[in-house]
C-alpha cells in the first residue's frame, strides 16, 4: 500500500514537471496553432464565422485553456505536499483514509491537466490517443 502511495507521489510531481514545460509537450505533439483551419464537429465551427472572429475565438480558448493549466497544476503541487505530509504522518501499519482520498483527488485532476493539455475538452485535436 505504501508503494501505490509513493507512486501516485511520483505521478504527480512528475506532471507537475511535465507542466512547466508546456510550449515543449505541446509542439511535440502537433497540435494546430492559432489560425489553422482544423476540421471539428463541435456546433458552431462551420464556414458562416469570419475568419478574424474564429481567429480571436481561438485565441480566448487558448489563453482560458492556459489559465486553467496554471490553476490546476497550483494545485496538484498543493495536493501533492499535503499527501506528502499526511504519508509522513502514517506508519506501515496505518493508512490514513484521507491518504487514499487525497491520492484519489490528485489522480483525477492529473487526468484532467493530461486532458486539457492535449486540447481534447475544447476539440482541438481528438485524434491523439
Amino acid at each position: 500500500m505504501r508503494t501505490t502511495v509513493h507512486r501516485i507521489i511520483s505521478v504527480a510531481f512528475l506532471a507537475v514537471a511535465l507542466l512547466s514545460f508546456p510550449r515543449v509537450a505541446v509542439q511535440s505533439q502537433d497540435i494546430p496553432q492559432l489560425g489553422q483551419n482544423v476540421p471539428r464537429t463541435s456546433p458552431g465551427n462551420d464556414n458562416t464565422i469570419p475568419p478574424d472572429m474564429r481567429k480571436s475565438m481561438e485565441k480566448k480558448a487558448n489563453q482560458q485553456r492556459q489559465a486553467e493549466l496554471k490553476r490546476d497544476t497550483e494545485r496538484l503541487v498543493k495536493l501533492s505536499t499535503e499527501l506528502k505530509q499526511y504519508v509522513d504522518k502514517t506508519n506501515e501499519n496505518i493508512l490514513s483514509l484521507d491518504v487514499i482520498k487525497k491520492a484519489d483527488e490528485i489522480e483525477k485532476l492529473a487526468h484532467s491537466v493530461k486532458t486539457k493539455m492535449r486540447g481534447e475538452q475544447y476539440g482541438t485535436n481528438p485524434d491523439i490517443p
